[in-house]
């Protein structure tokens, strides 16, 4: 069973966890109120280890987390829509006993109260809008509703914080909260229930880490001292031992720096960052380069396929990094990094093939130079661009640019200008893509 920590103000986590009774069966759904929400960074920090995802309860919170755990993979936040706007205008409409015509509201967004107020055809005449962020202080929000009321500028309050409904009652400003409706925290515990399925199916994958210790025979030749050379095998195998442990998987020494973990691939992609950290100690204890390659399969001899696939590939790159080649004939570049890129090294277009082998140009290398495109946004690209973010040499990326043009896989669309001095760069694009 998965267990789903949810955070939120107290109101909210109430009715999030009782619509979630419906997937009770294998998801387990465990409350960590807040009182205000940037009390979410030490929540998420202090129980992430304890809970397989998080749901919450607004954007803000989400954004806290993320920013604190690195990664937003098992994230996942109710994002309101116009729908819980409408109710609270008609709640306020309700308990008023008229429609106000002068509100403060605070929003995450100018843009999205706007698109609401435009579908509806009365809006207040005067609306007070406070956007906020994560750095926003709750006091700040009081007094932005408080100094209008104050000053006969409103007539009513609308918040999306508890906290703020709460002080702003205190302070006899009429206020009123923008609430989850139960259509947005369906439609979020359908994507989580989503999420879950795919987590499931990574789990029941085999995932199989390769770590290499390079020019180990180099290391004993230099190691005068028997002694020395075992305290550091120790060392090595006590940092992988750790890794293991976090990986739920098992470790085999392979000889000569090379070793090999066996998990699953659910657990290896969470970890994926525990594993960096462990490379580059290991890389800064042997003063050599450690390279990683990781393979995924549906039995442990396709995974370590990959996986030996992987390692290979690590090595024949100058910044190494951590290499994964999934069971789909997926490659990811650069795991768990910024520069993490994705790209095939199957396909089944045999006219593309032919193309290539006509430019002696590996699939691998042309998908690499798509994938990277794509990741970037890019409509055209130069040479330099190439060279840069694979960190190519830039005279091999203009060959094999000019083989793709040769057989009309990219081509030549113009000059980039240049205020200094030389020729200017010419600008590419690929044309006849196909995955």
């Amino acid at each position: 069973m998965y267990r789903i920590g949810v955070i939120g103000p107290n109101s909210s986590v109430k009715r999030i966890l009782e619509l979630a009774k419906i997937y009770n069966k294998y998801m387990e759904f465990i409350p960590y109120p807040y009182k205000e929400f940037k009390d979410t960074e030490d929540i998420v920090l202090n129980y992430n280890h304890y809970v397989d995802l998080w749901v919450f309860s607004g954007q803000i919170p989400y954004m806290l987390a993320k920013n604190a755990l690195g990664n937003k993979e098992n994230l996942v936040y109710i994002q309101h829509s116009e729908s819980g706007i409408y109710q609270c205008l008609l709640h306020m409409a309700y308990y008023q006993g008229k429609f106000l015509e002068r509100v403060s509201i605070d929003e995450i967004a100018k843009s999205h109260l706007d698109q609401a107020l435009k579908q509806l055809d009365f809006t207040p005449n005067e609306v007070f809008i406070k956007t906020f962020d994560t750095k926003t202080e709750p006091q700040e929000l009081i007094n932005f509703h408080l100094d209008h009321w104050e000053k006969g500028e409103t007539e009513g309050a609308l918040t999306c914080f508890e906290a703020i409904y709460s002080g702003l009652k205190e302070a006899g400003v009429p206020a009123y909260r923008i609430t989850l409706t139960d259509m947005e925290i369906n439609h979020t515990l359908m994507i989580l229930a989503e999420k879950v399925k795919t987590f499931y199916f990574k789990d029941t994958q085999i995932g199989v880490e390769i770590i290499e210790i390079e020019q180990f025979d180099t290391i004993e030749e230099k190691t005068k001292d028997s002694y020395n050379l075992q305290y550091l095998e120790i060392k090595i195998k006590e940092s992988l031992l750790r890794l293991c442990e976090k990986l739920d998987g098992s470790l085999l020494e392979k000889g000569n720096g090379r070793y090999v973990i066996f998990s699953s691939r659910g657990t290896i992609e969470r970890e994926m960052k525990e594993l960096k950290i462990t490379a580059d100690q290991l890389s800064i204890e042997c003063d050599t380069a450690v390279s990683v390659g990781i393979g995924f399969g549906k039995t442990v001899y396709s995974a370590e396929v990959n996986a030996r696939r992987a390692i290979q590939q690590s090595k024949e790159k100058k910044e190494r990094g951590i290499i994964i080649v999934q069971e789909d004939g997926i490659i990811r570049e650069s795991a768990g990094d910024e520069k993490e890129l994705y790209y095939s090294f199957r396909i089944d277009d045999k006219k593309l093939l032919s193309k290539l082998k006509q430019a002696n140009i590996s699939l691998k290398s042309l998908n690499k130079i798509d994938a990277l495109i794509r990741k970037m946004g890019w409509n055209d690209f130069t040479i330099k661009d190439i060279a840069t973010h694979l960190n190519w040499d830039k005279r091999n990326t203009q060959r094999l640019i000019g083989s793709l043009c040769s057989v009309g896989l990219a081509e030549y669309i113009g000059e980039e200008s240049s205020s200094t001095r030389g020729r200017p760069a010419k600008i590419y694009q690929l044309i006849q893509i196909e995955s």
